[in-house]
């Protein structure tokens, strides 16, 4: 297999620090007990891939985390500025390291498999661009072949426009698609909600 690398973004379950719109809803104890679930779930799902590296905030936490969560991946700071600043310079030392397919995803999609990984991946050896479209208008996960950094610029961050922004961007810079399945993420308690009642009905 072609050198390939799976980057986790994540924060560290920091009480008050995790999920403040749930918070909102059910307190910051209950928010820190959901995502701790979320990226619980999320880990599990993705514990037989190898190529694999958790990147988390704040900067400081990362050696906690990893000895806290004791997976054989390597954990790095995700560094400061806004999350496309984060993005671009993931895959900046990812294809600095000789990588030729990344994939990125973050910790509120709890419905992710191994196999969209893997899937992923084997788009990117026809694409430029691999997306997974959110049901929130963002997307769950982006993958490159070759590093882009102004695929970042000018997007709209936690908002409705990500996704559209993102493929408008792709198209400016002349690169291909694919798209994944849509997925969900977890940003509010009605969003928990239902995921926990798709899993009990699924």
């Amino acid at each position: 297999m072609a050198s390939v690398r799976l980057i986790v973004f994540a924060k560290a379950p920091i009480l008050g620090g995790v999920k403040n719109r749930i918070a909102a809803s059910v307190g910051t104890h209950r928010a820190l007990e959901i995502y701790q679930s979320l990226l619980g779930r999320v880990f599990a799902s993705l514990e037989c891939i190898t190529h694999v590296e958790v990147r988390i905030t704040p900067d400081d936490s990362s050696k906690d985390f990893q000895i806290r969560h004791g997976q054989s991946w390597n954990f790095k700071p995700q560094g400061g500025g806004d999350l496309g600043t984060r993005l671009a310079l993931a895959l900046a030392e990812a294809f600095a390291a000789k990588m030729e397919r990344v994939v990125i995803i973050g910790s509120d999609c709890p419905e992710v498999r191994e196999e969209d990984i893997h899937l992923a991946w084997s788009a990117l050896e026809i694409s430029d661009v691999v997306l997974g479209p959110a049901v929130d208008g963002g997307y769950w996960l982006i993958g490159l072949r070759k590093p882009c950094p102004n695929l970042f610029e000018q997007i709209d961050w936690s908002s409705d426009k990500v996704l559209q922004q993102t493929l408008d961007r792709a198209e400016a810079n002349d690169l291909s698609v694919h798209l994944l399945r849509e997925l969900s993420d977890i940003d509010t308690i009605e969003d928990w909600q239902r995921y926990l009642d798709r899993k009990q009905t699924g």
